[in-house]
């Protein structure tokens, strides 16, 4: 689509906080992760913190644990690390 033609998503600026995480352990065996960080992460409530301006958006997880944050722009390529250093 041209950028003329696309259309944003609704507004998602907001503070989001998580309700239940079913399944969540067995998704993150899927992906390949330890059993120790599986029980870690299955216990932490994250916070999700979505500041969208246009096409550009900014997010940030907050746990007691870590904390991540991602920005892109829409229909532009762009590279996230997902794992701790």
């Amino acid at each position: 689509l041209s950028r003329e033609t696309r259309k944003m998503p609704a507004d998602l600026n907001g503070t989001w906080d998580i309700i239940s995480n079913e399944n969540f352990d067995a998704y993150m065996v899927a992906l390949g992760i330890d059993f120790a960080t599986c029980k870690v992460a299955s216990m932490l409530k994250p916070r999700k913190v979505i500041k969208q301006d246009g096409d550009c958006f900014h997010f940030q997880t907050i746990t007691t644990l870590k904390n991540y944050e991602c920005s892109f722009k829409v229909g532009e390529e762009f590279e996230e690390e997902t794992k701790g250093e």
